[in-house]
């Protein structure tokens, strides 16, 4: 297997994974590592010398630590050149070797990649040897949370999540085996350019986190939320010890170009070799799966510890060889790098870790030309302009690829392209022609293929319902300044993140008058709402009195209680026709989401050093000349009288 992708290895089609060239210099000094070559004069002498070791004594060699059948001059060259052999890197697929080394992602795009779907990943995870697996939900920051994979605890195979109940447990066992699951954003610097400045923003993922998980995520505990970041090694320390003191199997699930790979590599713990064998989580499962039909996978070495001879399926392939530092998966900018599960075992025994291949992410590649591709992928930290989009504008990504429009009238937005994509204000009217290709310009490249004009439609249309007047207000809020209340200043900033899967966000902002969310929200509540709360028999009750033994004393069912008057519930929420509106326009109307803002200009701004401040203006020295001329007319007039 290929270290790098995971794919098998194979010599027939070059267009498939896992194709090596057997002509390749790379792949034959593998195959046929040089041998050493000696001097004949240097033979002759290391012939004597095996002559005069094999006549002494084999115990005064002993004594000397001398062994006479390794000192041999043929057998030592020989096991020379095995360790030789032995000691250098395995070689990866064509593939892998053309990202590696010559960057050649447009050719290796070509090559077909099948992603695999949830149901095939549970049958995966099934097919694990380990009693104690932890699955680890990777999400990417640039476009969180779109990454989240919905209900993956239950598709995956019904694994508990800890609940906010203090004495909820997770500790259950199904056929044998336990399973965990824990969420990671990767990618973190993304977020903001300092640590601390990223772990102050850890409340406000877990509630974007949790309005992403639905109904579930009320209940859900995301004390365990990692937020980390491989590339600046922002807590990749904890969670390689996590994964240490945890054991067993841990699984890299998420989708596709979201840093699993790149994580795999920063947190696997190397180099520990020697610990960690009599430790309990090292068990193997011995509960055989139902549906287990195929025949066991050989294991590299079925001597090693921790390993047995289970049944693996026909989805998990072999692990490779238990080392201190073994090849690592291949880690690149191109989705979908990850052809199959990559197993790296640990500690000798005490666990491994799978790199598993990532779900479909978005395919909104397929409608930008191959060459501004690449372009589409946020990695690095981005710093925006302010962008002020006023009446009868737009703001178009792309030269037409996505384009923002607002739609409430006499209102200034401020945008934030926080995307790789270049953007661009224009007229509304000039927007619509450049996304629907019936326009040209001069200075604007439109990256979407032609004919995707005929397919671009709405997106959606997204309120501003997030009040950002705190943050925004700057020293009329601020404490160490004014410190005005918010409900007394005379405005509101409303604000919202506008997604773009697998590209990044947007960040919209509008100031608008308090009195008129005031007159919004009045007018909502003159019009209260009747509401009649339903009222349910115990169900629990009446099938518990229906299924029992007849021979017991009959039991009585609690009646039900009158239905109360129906009470008169008031709306909260401001009427959503006072609130700023934009429209999204895409291709097919897709690739698009929203969140609760994260004032990501606010934390990415410009650094300002001491170069770039303007000093105090130099004060004028007219008034000074005019006086001192003054001065001199007067010396000169009051010479001449005397």
């Amino acid at each position: 297997m290929c270290s790098g992708c995971g794919a098998f290895t194979q010599t027939t089609n070059p267009h498939q994974h896992g194709y090596f060239d057997k002509d390749s210099k790379r792949v034959r000094n593998w195959l046929r590592p040089k041998r050493i070559e000696t001097d004949p004069e240097a033979l002759e002498e290391d012939k004597f010398v095996s002559e005069v070791l094999q006549s002494m004594d084999a115990a005064k060699l002993k004594e000397l630590g001398l062994s006479a059948s390794t000192m041999m001059a043929a057998e030592g060259v020989e096991i020379h050149n095995e360790a030789a052999r032995l000691l250098e890197k395995q070689p990866v697929c064509d593939r892998c070797h053309n990202l590696t080394y010559h960057n050649l992602a447009g050719e290796t795009a070509k090559i077909p990649m099948h992603h695999p779907t949830v149901e095939s990943l549970r049958e995966t995870i099934e097919e694990s040897p380990h009693k104690y697996n932890h699955i680890y939900h990777v999400i990417d920051a640039a476009d969180f949370p779109m990454s989240l994979i919905p209900r993956l605890n239950v598709l995956i195979g019904d694994v508990a999540l800890r609940t906010r109940n203090r004495r909820s447990r997770i500790d259950k066992y199904q056929h044998d085996r336990k399973t965990e699951m824990s969420f990671i954003v990767t990618r973190s610097d993304l977020l903001g350019p300092t640590k601390e400045m990223v772990d102050g923003m850890m409340p406000w993922l877990r509630e974007v986190l949790r309005d992403a998980l639905g109904r579930l995520g009320g209940r859900v505990r995301l004390g365990s939320l990692k937020c980390v970041s491989a590339k600046r090694a922002w807590w990749t320390k904890d969670l390689k010890e996590d994964i240490w003191r945890r054991g067993g199997a841990g699984w890299m699930v998420g989708k596709v170009n979201v840093g699993k790979s790149q994580l795999f590599e920063a947190v696997f713990p190397k180099g520990r070799m020697g610990n960690g064998v009599t430790d309990k989580r090292a068990s193997v499962a011995v509960f055989p799966r139902e549906d287990a039909g195929t025949e066991s996978i050989s294991k590299p070495d079925s001597n090693e510890p921790g390993w047995d001879d289970t049944d693996l399926g026909n989805l998990l392939p072999p692990p490779q060889p238990a080392t201190d530092y073994p090849n690592m998966p291949l880690v690149s900018a191109l989705p979908g790098t990850t052809a199959s599960p990559i197993r790296v075992p640990f500690g000798n025994g005490k666990g491994e870790l799978i790199d598993l291949p990532g779900l479909a992410r978005s395919d909104l590649d397929l409608f930008v030309k191959e060459e501004h591709r690449q372009s589409l992928i946020m990695k690095k930290r981005l710093v925006p302009e302010q962008i002020s989009v006023k009446p009868g504008q737009s703001l178009v990504l792309g030269g037409g690829l996505i384009r923002i429009t607002p739609r409430t009238p006499d209102l200034v937005f401020l945008m934030y392209n926080f995307t790789p994509i270049d953007e661009h204000v224009t007229l509304t009217e000039k927007a619509i022609g450049f996304q629907n290709q019936t326009r040209e310009s001069v200075g604007l490249e439109n990256i979407t293929l032609p004919g995707v004009g005929e397919k671009m439609q709405l997106a959606g249309s997204f309120h501003l319902r997030y009040d950002v007047t705190k943050e925004r207000a700057g020293p009329l809020t601020r404490k160490n300044a004014i410190g005005l209340k918010v409900d007394r200043l005379p405005f509101r900033v409303l604000a919202l993140d506008i997604l773009i899967e697998g590209v990044g966000y947007v960040e919209i902002v509008a100031q608008v008058r308090a009195r008129d969310l005031e007159r919004a929200a009045s007018s909502s509540k003159d019009d209260p709402v009747e509401e009649t709360p339903k009222v349910e028999v115990d169900s629990f009750e009446s099938k518990f009195d229906i299924r029992r033994d007849a021979s017991e004393r009959p039991r009585s069912v609690p009646k039900a209680k009158p239905a109360p008057p129906p009470r008169r519930v008031q709306q909260e929420e401001p009427n959503l026709a006072a609130l700023p509106i934009v429209d999204v326009f895409t291709p097919e109307g897709r690739f698009i989401g929203s969140r609760r803002p994260l004032n990501g200009w606010l934390n990415n701004k410009p650094r300002v050093l001491a170069v770039h401040k303007r000093k105090r203006p130099r004060k004028s020295m007219k008034g000074k000349k005019k006086q001192a001329k003054l001065e001199r007319r007067r010396a000169e007039g009051a010479a001449v009288g005397a």
